[in-house]
């Protein structure tokens, strides 16, 4: 996998922060009214978990340089 550039890595860092909102705020709904909330909370935490595994790969390997 090539290394993300600065602005990939904010593009995936900002939407794994958006789906972490999106959890917070399924965590306040009565689970009865929303009957497919664990299916919903399964994709949410698979869509954070392969954020969290692109910015973790994208960046493996890169050198920083210090200036």
């Amino acid at each position: 996998m090539m290394p993300l550039n600065k602005l990939e890595r904010e593009v995936i860092t900002d939407s794994m922060l958006k789906v972490q909102s999106i959890q917070a705020s399924l965590d306040q709904i009565d689970e009865s009214k929303l009957p497919e909330i664990d299916e919903i909370n399964s994709c949410l935490k698979s869509a954070n978990d392969s954020f969290r595994t692109a910015l973790r790969e994208g960046t493996a390997g890169k050198k920083h340089i210090k200036s």
